[in-house]
């Protein structure tokens, strides 16, 4: 990611959980659980292809996307000195307190 931070995964980790927000409704009915996301880093660095892998409920889900769709942009990772796409996956942990 560009940003202040080293660009690591963890980087990602950290930014997510400080973004995301336990949906209400989540919370109203006592719902929790983990959602895992997959997306794309495409070769300009950008987050694409956001989607569900296994999810949870309705609105955990979709808070995990949201999360996920808003990053900011990454370094791009290279082979052979070519910028290429790289797919990933994170897992989000909703859980009440």
């Amino acid at each position: 990611m560009d940003s202040a931070n080293d660009g690591t995964f963890n980087d990602f980790t950290k930014w997510t959980n400080a973004r995301l927000i336990y949906p209400e409704i989540a919370k109203e009915n006592g719902i929790h659980g983990k959602v895992k996301v997959g997306f794309t880093i495409d070769r300009n660095g950008n987050v694409c292809d956001v989607k569900v892998l296994e999810g949870c409920d309705y609105s955990l889900d979709k808070e995990a996307v949201r999360v996920v769709s808003q990053s900011p942009k990454w370094k791009p990772a290279r082979l052979n000195g070519n910028r290429v796409p790289v797919v990933l996956s994170t897992w989000f942990y909703f859980s009440l307190r």
